[in-house]
């Protein structure tokens, strides 16, 4: 026997780095479809309509009362301030004492905002929860639902959006 020759002793295959490498990505494919089945079971799909028909008659009804907006004139002064809002509204007609505000979240339907507000010569406020950061589609539409105004809103950034009747989704 020679004076260099020592006996190896094997390295157990947990001991080593390429087994545990190759186990990696299969075991994080199996995480990622653990979790992707996770989310499709607990959350919704809220985005499904049943009757398309009813859905297509609606969206003509809400053209409508844009177009009677125009006719209207209406013009649409929303100011968003700590803890409230303020709407002047202006037209060629009388304008009504109780308008419906809403502030609707584009991804996020948990967050949207329905108010009426009371008012006297076109000047509306009211207190208003505090909006999470983003962009916010505001309407602002009499409770007769005759006519109905559309703008955007983005928070933290504006606190002042006009909205003008005819514009479609003008914001001024």
């Amino acid at each position: 026997m020679s004076q260099y020759a020592h006996p190896v002793k094997p390295v157990p295959w947990y001991r080593q780095g390429w087994p545990w490498f190759l186990i990696a990505f299969p075991g994080a494919a199996v995480v990622a479809g653990g979790v992707t089945l996770w989310l499709a079971i607990t959350t919704s799909d809220g985005l499904v309509v049943d009757d398309y028909y009813k859905q297509g008659l609606a969206i003509e009804r809400t053209i409508a009362r844009s177009k009677r907006a125009t006719e209207l004139g209406l013009v649409a002064q929303l100011r968003v301030r700590a803890g409230g809002v303020e709407v002047y509204l202006t037209g060629k007609s009388a304008i009504p004492t109780k308008i419906r505000l809403s502030f609707a979240h584009p991804t996020r339907v948990g967050l949207d905002q329905v108010m009426e507000l009371e008012g006297s010569g076109g000047r509306f406020g009211g207190t208003l929860p505090v909006l999470v950061t983003g962009r916010w589609d505001v309407q602002i539409e009499d409770l007769a639902k005759e006519w109905r105004l559309n703008g955007h809103l983005n928070v933290p950034s504006d606190t002042e959006v006009r909205m003008v009747a005819g514009a479609r989704d003008r914001v001024e």
